[in-house]
């Protein structure tokens, strides 16, 4: 079986480093578990937004005819000024049904709020909460729409663990690679899907410690917020001062729902969807 990765940081691996440097990850553990048998290629890039997706990374992914591949992505989209749930919907669509088109079982998942993965004040948090909420929406109808195998992350309560992430916050430990790599196993085998045995959960290094934490967050992360979020400050300070408005006024229930029927409007947007290729189920079952 082939199997090729999609994404950005989170399914590259960060948070999960393999001696001699570089990281493994979530994606790498799945396929390990089902040993020879799986062909993996990581095509993921950290930053990469929808659109990187959508573009060079569907081309080699398509390129290698996997037969399962793994579309992770959405986050960066809304640390971005230019965030635009239109666009997003567009290119997950593209993406997730261009590689069911060519027969490819397609893993998805929605992510964890990274305004609270962060722990930002409330009136920055709550509109990337808000803007995470909407690619969750999205990626779940696409999912349904296209026959996807989807994970629910928000839902799973390994995900409130504070060792499940590394001391950046936003990136999982080992420990949340090894757990997703599960849930996704987990996933794939009540599809009929064979991959193996689940991947382990014994850890190959350390829990990062809350001391280490603290200290990246004083230092390093302080700055890597002001770097990676350079274009969104400003655009996220007015939302901030949009939300303290409304939550005086008692009307923060409306940001909420502009934010849903935008992500509503945008799924409704899309191309009317085509009947999808079957999937390779001779190989997947092998």
């Amino acid at each position: 079986m082939r199997f090729v990765a999609l994404g950005d940081s989170l399914t590259e691996g960060l948070g999960d480093p393999v001696p001699g440097g570089g990281w493994r990850g979530w994606a790498a553990l799945l396929a390990g578990a089902a040993g020879e048998a799986v062909d993996f290629v990581n095509v993921s890039r950290s930053g990469a937004l929808t659109a990187d997706v959508a573009g060079e990374q569907l081309t080699a992914a398509r390129r290698a005819r996997p037969h399962l591949a793994s579309v992770v992505v959405g986050m960066n989209d809304t640390l971005r000024d230019t965030f635009d749930i239109r666009r997003v919907a567009e290119a997950l669509d593209a993406t997730i049904g261009a590689l069911r088109a060519d027969g490819t079982v397609v893993l998805t998942a929605c992510l964890p709020d990274p305004g609270r993965m962060l722990g930002l004040p409330t009136a920055l948090a709550r509109p990337l909460g808000r803007r995470m909420r909407a690619v969750n929406t999205v990626v779940h109808a696409l999912s349904g729409r296209h026959g996807a195998v989807h994970v629910e992350l928000t839902e799973h309560t390994w995900v409130a663990d504070r060792e499940a992430w590394s001391v950046d916050r936003l990136h999982p430990s080992e420990l949340g690679h090894r757990m997703l790599a599960r849930e996704f196993h987990s996933a794939l085998t009540a599809r009929g899907i064979a991959m193996g045995e689940p991947p382990s959960t014994v850890l190959d290094g350390q829990t990062p410690s809350r001391a280490g934490s603290a200290w990246w967050m004083a230092t390093r992360g302080t700055r890597w917020v002001v770097d990676r979020c350079t274009d969104l400050l400003p655009g996220l300070l007015a939302l901030a001062a949009q939300e303290v408005r409304h939550r005086v006024r008692g009307t923060a229930h409306q940001l909420d729902g502009q934010e849903r029927r935008a992500a509503l409007a945008a799924l409704a947007s899309l191309p009317r969807l085509e009947a999808p290729a079957p999937a390779h189920a001779a190989t997947m079952a092998g």
